[in-house]
């Protein structure tokens, strides 16, 4: 999201070509010892990711429903879902509107934990890493970013567990909350089963942001630059659906890996447990041993194309999630 560059960089709107160019001035930027003390980008960011969560929140169940459906397992082999429009229209009416948003509650406390500490880390290791933001470079930048992505997205796995197992409607949690559905993961698959698919979640991170920052920049500034848009509403809008669409097609293999290793179970305990996962579908632990093996099985069963499954929802999810995102964010800042 390459508009984090110059979030508390004042807006310009007209000037010379050169003054358009200029990124930031220090005059306008807080300085070395703010930025690590600043608790802005924290709160701001964590509120802003929550609220953009909320609004795209029915495109993500969408795309976890395409994602985990296909696989070579009792209760997901059948193709119920012909794309984003189709999945739409056939949970609403077989399951009602607020099936939706059946996990909002732990993808907004992911995106509280994980967006609050991922532009928190990001703007306090610039102002480190870069006390003179005029010393501040696209490559220093992205490296920030990508730090910050993996931290952040480690941290909130557990959240992201909760989200894809409440979105994939499994039986087992349909009509459970968000501290019962936890409390089952904690008890019978452990702690480490909270930090199912981490590894992926962590990948996944890196990869958006690092793609994502460098578009959303260079489209940006190429607007701006050729005057076919200055920094408007406008020029974010266009700017963030490019980004988005290059971040979709690197993120969606990884992607589709994490949401069906998240979505396997590996119980401590044999017993009534075992047999009711069994039964609804959920993914025996077996069935992909790592991320490599998941990789190779999906392949192998159901082609390449289906490490692309759910590529549309997520590519209209990241566009959104982004302009309602960095919209809120500006609209924060200014209350301050």
């Amino acid at each position: 999201m390459g508009g984090c560059l110059n979030v508390f960089t004042a807006p310009v709107d007209g000037g010379s070509a050169k003054e358009r160019r200029a990124p930031e001035r220090p005059a306008t930027r807080m300085g070395p010892q703010s930025t690590r003390r600043d608790w802005r980008p924290f709160l701001y960011g964590g509120m802003s990711s929550c609220f953009a969560e909320f609004c795209t929140f029915p495109i993500d169940t969408t795309k976890i429903r395409l994602q985990v459906q296909g696989q070579r397992v009792a209760g997901l082999r059948e193709l119920r879902y012909r794309g984003m429009s189709h999945a739409l229209v056939r949970i609403s009416q077989e399951e009602g509107l607020r099936a939706l948003y059946r996990g909002i509650s732990p993808a907004v406390l992911r995106q509280s934990t994980y967006g609050t500490i991922k532009f928190g880390v990001y703007y306090t290791m610039k102002g480190v890493i870069c006390p003179n933001p005029a010393d501040e470079t696209l490559l220093s930048n992205v490296c920030c970013a990508i730090v910050a992505g993996v931290v952040s997205s480690s941290i909130a796995n557990p959240t992201d567990v909760l989200k894809v197992r409440m979105q994939a409607a499994n039986d087992s949690v349909r009509q459970k909350g968000m501290v019962r559905c936890f409390s089952d993961i904690y008890q019978q698959e452990g702690v480490r089963g909270l930090w199912r698919g981490v590894g992926p979640t962590a990948q996944r991170a890196a990869v958006i942001v690092g793609v994502e920052l460098p578009l959303y920049d260079f489209f940006k500034r190429y607007f701006i630059q050729n005057d076919i848009m200055g920094d408007s509403t406008g020029n974010h809008f266009a700017s963030s659906l490019l980004s988005s669409l290059g971040g979709a097609v690197a993120s969606t293999p990884i992607d589709v890996l994490r949401t069906r290793m998240m979505n396997q179970r590996a119980l401590l305990h044999a017993g009534p447990a075992a047999a009711a996962a069994a039964s609804e579908g959920v993914v025996p632990a077996h069935f992909y041993r790592s991320s490599l093996d998941c990789l190779y099985k999906t392949v192998r069963y159901e082609g390449c194309r289906a490490l692309y499954k759910g590529f549309v929802p997520t590519w209209l999810r990241l566009g959104p999630w982004n302009i309602i995102f960095f919209v809120s964010f500006e609209r924060l800042k200014q209350l301050y």
